[in-house]
């Protein structure tokens, strides 16, 4: 499944953050063969924009918005 970007989702925990998806991560081994996948998402904190590079689709799901 594949999450398009500008997607938004809350975290999960005691401080909840609406994050959106920015950009999606791909690594793959030398055969071609996808190894992982990681998707970035930002949010903002004290009026700045945080980034975080390792998301999981897992965690995307759990938060999705309806």
């Amino acid at each position: 499944m594949d999450i398009p970007i500008g997607t938004q989702y809350m975290t999960r925990g005691k401080a909840k953050r609406l994050c959106t998806i920015i950009d999606k991560h791909i690594t793959t081994n030398m055969k071609g063969e996808i190894v992982k996948e990681r998707y970035v998402s930002s949010h903002d904190f004290c009026g700045q924009k945080v980034i975080d590079y390792e998301v999981a689709l897992c965690a995307i799901k759990l938060g999705a918005i309806q």
